[in-house]
């Protein structure tokens, strides 16, 4: 292989999304809807030593709380309309330990929003590596908490929803997004 064409395969938007090599159009092309930092805590160390898994979903959940508050579907839009979004489904992803006193950085990134759901996912970095930690993907619902079932979002709020997917949708979706859990093979 010449070297002419090995740079064409590591430059070309394919080859940006490789695994071996970072995402670099998604770093130049989009940025996340919001950044929410945390530090892992004493009671959520378990036995092995490091972070246990019920608690990588809370600081995802502490993330998600910011994703709606900041698209102004959180608490205070519940409140004054007296609808909400309920998590429907979910996949995480743990790829490397974190310990006490870690600093944590979630990345939340909007992949796409339709009349009545919210397709989202989180990527967690460790503040001092930078290196990810886990990843969760979630779909949510919008549901008429008078009834408590979904509803279709008010036209305002999915006009709003629909620009910020366009601002904020990554042109490459994160690695891991939409991966399913199966056997090899």
């Amino acid at each position: 292989m010449s070297l002419v064409s090995l740079r064409r395969q590591q430059w070309s938007p394919a080859g940006l999304t490789g695994a071996g090599l970072p995402n670099m159009l998604r770093a130049i092309m989009s940025k996340p809807v919001t950044e929410m930092e945390a530090v892992v805590r004493p009671e959520w160390i378990d036995s092995n030593g490091h972070l246990n898994l019920a608690y990588y979903v809370v600081v995802f959940d502490l993330a998600t709380d910011a994703l709606y508050a900041a698209l102004n579907v959180g608490d205070a839009y519940r409140e004054s309309t007296g609808f909400s979004c309920f998590t429907a489904e979910t996949h995480t992803l743990y790829e490397r330990e974190v310990h006490l006193g870690d600093r944590l950085m979630v990345r939340s990134w909007l992949l796409g929003a339709d009349t009545k759901r919210l397709h989202y996912f989180h990527e967690m970095f460790h503040g001092g590596s930078g290196e990810r930690s886990a990843v969760q993907e979630l779909m949510a619902l919008h549901i008429d908490m008078s009834i408590r079932r979904v509803a279709p979002f008010p036209p305002a709020v999915y006009a709003a929803l629909q620009q910020a997917v366009k601002t904020y949708a990554p042109a490459t979706l994160p690695k891991e997004a939409g991966r399913r859990i199966a056997l090899p093979g």
